[in-house]
């Protein structure tokens, strides 16, 4: 069974909208926490941290 787990950075309550990431063998999953039964991404370790790279930069951000 997969362990799915919220990020350190997500709010406190339980209904709080966060992503969930579980360590796959050789890869990464990313989830909405809201939809655990939806899409998922699977991506490879380095895309995954180019990826959460890229968030933190802003360079994703909606406007």
């Amino acid at each position: 069974m997969t362990e799915w787990r919220k990020s350190s950075r997500s709010g406190s309550t339980a209904n709080s909208d966060c992503v969930e990431v579980a360590a796959l063998p050789g890869a990464v999953g990313i989830r909405d926490s809201k939809s655990p039964d939806g899409p998922r991404f699977v991506l490879p370790p380095s895309a995954a941290r180019e990826f959460l790279t890229r968030i933190k930069r802003g360079d994703l951000d909606v406007a």
